[in-house]
């Protein structure tokens, strides 16, 4: 059988395609800082755009790129920080009173069992022993990673990112727009117009989602630490900021942050207040979160324009967290835009042609 010329484009096109996507299969284990850096750099070069626009040509772009890169390094270790200590602190307290929980929500499970005719014995004994054996979390922690034989490994990946994540953005920042310009001078010459109108609605699409998102992050965790305090929550500040920050991930950010919260406040107020104030906090609390995000911030700051519909990012977290591990995670949400705007012209083509006229 012999191919046309353009069944053997076609072919190349999908060649090159299978083999970029099975080397980035096979490289994922050594992507993740690489990967973090283009993300992070995607989003901070309009910033260090502005910073040297401002300097009018007199400040180098590298002063820009050192304070864009110091003040995110900043913020990074304040949150490490902010959060760390605090958990390991109250922790141990919280882990104390584990056994008054347990006793509390057997009683009650017990209770409502017997009005449905169920008797259902909870050796409660075994679960307190085995709750206080593996709440130590820097035990656990330790037999996890010696059963696995990697402890050393998983330092060594966690430190070596640390330092490859910073070097890779200071580099990509600096040559940002000299990189993007050497992938499109890649493009034939025939495609290049298709092309650079197909980046710019992608760019146009990721940066306004990346951007509003970022913004919306910022203010939930802002709310949620402020309103768990205003109930006297010990750990407002570090549930309130890692709500907020894992709120980019629909719905799991939103109920990982809740169920947090509740666990918290039974701890902290089994003998204070009672459960009953406990459930009303976190009802409170993340109602109005949640009405506050899907009714005010998303629209404003993402817009619903994007069309990146919640259940389709938490697929796209889902497949490519399978597929690629961690990188798949980091690359789900960028990826997704740029097949957004691929599937938005295929759909015009599509109504446009004469299959779908019936021409």
């Amino acid at each position: 059988m012999q191919l046309t010329s353009n069944q053997k484009k076609s072919f190349t096109w999908l060649a090159l395609l299978l083999g970029l996507c099975s080397v980035l299969w096979l490289l994922a284990p050594v992507l993740t800082p690489f990967v973090v850096a283009s993300i992070l750099a995607y989003a901070l070069t309009p910033v260090v755009d502005r910073l040297d626009a401002l300097g009018s040509g007199k400040m180098p772009r590298l002063l820009a790129v050192l304070a864009v890169e110091l003040v995110v390094i900043v913020l990074v270790l304040a949150v490490l920080l902010l959060i760390v200590p605090i958990l390991l602190k109250q922790w141990p307290l919280l882990r104390d009173q584990f056994p008054a929980l347990l006793e509390y929500l057997n009683a009650h499970l017990q209770a409502i069992l017997s009005q449905l005719g169920i008797h259902l014995a909870i050796d409660t004994p075994s679960i307190k022993a085995f709750l206080m054996e593996h709440a130590n979390v820097q035990d656990s922690v330790g037999s996890v990673l010696a059963s696995v034989k990697m402890g050393g490994s998983v330092a060594l990946s966690v430190v070596g990112n640390a330092i490859l994540i910073p070097v890779a953005l200071f580099y990509l920042l600096l040559e940002w727009h000299r990189f993007i310009a050497l992938l499109l001078v890649l493009v034939p010459p025939g495609f290049r117009t298709a092309v650079h109108s197909f980046y710019h609605e992608a760019d146009a699409v990721l940066g306004q989602y990346l951007r509003g998102q970022a913004l919306v992050m910022l203010v939930l965790a802002l709310y949620y630490c402020v309103a768990l305090a205003l109930f006297g929550l010990d750990l407002a500040l570090p549930i309130g900021v890692l709500t907020g920050l894992l709120i980019a991930i629909p719905y799991v950010g939103f109920g990982l942050g809740m169920m947090l919260a509740t666990l918290a406040g039974f701890l902290e107020f089994s003998s204070q207040t009672g459960h009953v104030s406990t459930l009303m906090m976190v009802t409170v609390v993340y109602g109005f979160g949640q009405l506050l995000e899907s009714f005010v911030l998303t629209p404003r700051l993402v817009g619903e324009r994007i069309g990146l519909h919640p259940l389709a990012v938490i697929f796209a977290l889902l497949a490519f967290g399978h597929l690629l591990g961690f990188v798949g995670i980091l690359m789900a949400l960028p990826v997704s835009a740029v097949l957004l705007v691929a599937i938005r012209r295929m759909r015009c083509a599509y109504l446009g042609s004469a299959l779908y006229l019936g021409l």
